[in-house]
């Protein structure tokens, strides 16, 4: 098969690798219908992550399944699947309280950007669609894998409410889609921090009542502005840096909750200023698999649209490009096709 690997910070490369076998009883291989890039594989690209030896890249995936291990039984050779980027037996006791993210036989997808996978904890990480799905509802489906449920943990761990006031820090495709989120969570008023048009209009596409460019401390204070000098009910932090997760904590009101689903690069948290601030504090690999059948529902029912958040599609051989332009802010998320 074919698959991107990634050699270096900046060299994203199209070669040509082994074929996925099934090593356990509980795994599937799935031929990959679409794939794409995440703002995360962006991290050890521009070098702000140790790659070590060259390896496969990529978490997020929807597929047909071509083979399964003998004790997979929830799907079959033939169906269309959606998955998390965090594999759960779905079984444990972690699973059954809802994280399967933090899953006991929890593995972590590293190799979706090629033409087949393999699937460890396929049984109850796999959730198979009545049929294939039209053409125009792969790219939702395909983000319901990740960002979609990144961005819908983030609004349920900042406590979004009907009628509240939710700020989202980040317009990438986790922000955007935390937009989408906020507003299907009852939020009345999304604030969305951005100062890229192109996202700002889908935003506000998704949801967002009000924009805010400022950054830092300056975003704070319009924030504040925008709420009687008092702070938003939930924040959803989705980016990950020291700067983001500083204005996402300054940008509560006191009682109010943070959900940060960033990645965290650098990121120092003062105890004691948490403390007094009374703001709430709640994040994590999304357990993406709790939400599957509710957000692939909401997708094939014409309820949200993800998918917009892929701006870029491209064939899988030209990966390294995808990579480049989200590199380059020149496409938010790009879409693979194999």
């Amino acid at each position: 098969m074919r698959g991107a690997v990634i050699h270096a910070p900046g060299d994203v490369r199209f070669e040509t690798l082994a074929d996925p076998k099934i090593l356990r009883p509980t795994d599937a291989i799935i031929r990959t219908v679409v794939t794409c890039v995440c703002g995360s594989d962006l991290w050890p690209y521009r070098g702000l992550e140790p790659i070590g030896d060259p390896h496969p890249m990529g978490h997020e995936y929807v597929g047909v399944v071509e083979e399964v291990g003998s004790e997979v039984t929830s799907v079959r050779p033939g169906q269309f699947v959606v998955g998390s980027f965090a594999t759960s037996d779905n079984t444990c006791a972690n699973c059954r309280n809802g994280w399967q993210s933090n899953c006991l036989h929890r593995e972590f997808m590293s190799t979706c950007q090629a033409d087949l996978v393999r699937i460890p904890n396929a049984e109850g990480t796999l959730v198979a669609t009545d049929g294939m799905p039209g053409d125009a509802f792969l790219p939702g489906l395909l983000a319901v894998s990740d960002v979609m449920g990144t961005g819908w943990y983030a609004a349920l761990a900042a406590e979004v409410r009907p009628g509240s006031t939710a700020v989202v820090v980040g317009d990438g495709a986790v922000g955007l889609c935390g937009v989408i989120a906020a507003k299907e969570q009852g939020a009345e008023r999304i604030i969305a921090m951005s100062r890229h048009e192109p996202r700002q209009k889908l935003a506000l596409e998704f949801g967002a009542t009000d924009l805010v460019t400022e950054r830092g401390e300056e975003g704070v204070a319009r924030i504040k502005d925008l709420t009687d000098g008092i702070g938003a009910d939930s924040v959803l932090e989705c980016v990950g840096t020291a700067e983001s997760m500083r204005q996402a904590l300054h940008s509560a009101r006191p009682g109010g909750s943070v959900g940060f689903v960033g990645v965290p690069h650098d990121v120092t948290i003062d105890a004691q200023e948490l403390f007094f601030s009374h703001v709430g504090l709640r994040g994590g690999p999304a357990p993406v698999r709790r939400y599957l059948p509710e957000l692939i529902d909401l997708v094939l029912s014409g309820r949200i649209d993800p998918g917009k958040v892929f701006d870029l599609t491209l064939p899988l051989d030209q990966v390294a490009e995808g990579y480049k332009a989200m590199d380059e802010r020149r496409a938010i998320k790009t879409l693979l096709k194999p």
